[in-house]
């Protein structure tokens, strides 16, 4: 047997861990266990599990309770998902009808309210475009500026103050039209 550090032969006894025998390297100290295997993490079920819940709504701290699985742990792999999204999505076809809303959110702080704009695919699932910041057409405008040249037919909206200054009248359907029965 040999130190996994030093590779010296000169390898102790050093009682039990785990219910494994524990070995201590004379010339190094390291402490070591034979037949190590490192934990790899969990399975990539669990990890796309856990991703799909973040999605669909659920916090952090509530996934960690229903998966057992340590919070910033998810954290990491919501980050890691994020930095493979484009920032802009380029549908093969261009959307016929597009959606657009925003999403009030605070970060640290109820002081610190941030926005998250989104443009989707009315008919598709998946967000086409999204934007964060504060609530004004200065942020609004980057996403707007992607989002415009899709030239949908026209926007469903809930009616933000901010899209008629970028919409086109006419293009723009309100939430008090859409459930209009006159």
């Amino acid at each position: 047997m040999q130190c996994p550090e030093c590779n010296s032969t000169h390898i102790n006894k050093n009682g039990h861990k785990k219910g494994k025998q524990n070995y201590i390297c004379v010339q190094c100290t390291r402490q070591f266990i034979d037949n190590y295997q490192p934990q790899k993490g969990y399975p990539e079920e669990v990890k796309r599990e856990c991703l799909k819940m973040y999605v669909n709504g659920l916090g952090f701290r509530a996934i960690e309770r229903v998966k057992n699985v340590d919070h910033t742990t998810i954290i990491n792999w919501v980050k890691s998902a994020g930095k493979l999204l484009p920032d802009c999505y380029d549908p093969e076809t261009n959307p016929e009808v597009g959606e657009l809303d925003e999403l009030q959110t605070f970060v640290g702080s109820k002081k610190k309210k941030t926005w998250l704009w989104t443009a989707v695919d009315h008919f598709k699932p998946g967000i086409l475009g999204w934007v964060l910041g504060d609530h004004s057409a200065k942020t609004f405008e980057p996403l707007w500026a992607e989002i415009s040249k899709w030239k949908c037919y026209f926007y469903v909206t809930d009616g933000c103050q901010v899209y008629p200054n970028f919409i086109p009248e006419g293009d723009q359907i309100p939430p008090q039209n859409l459930y209009d029965k006159s």
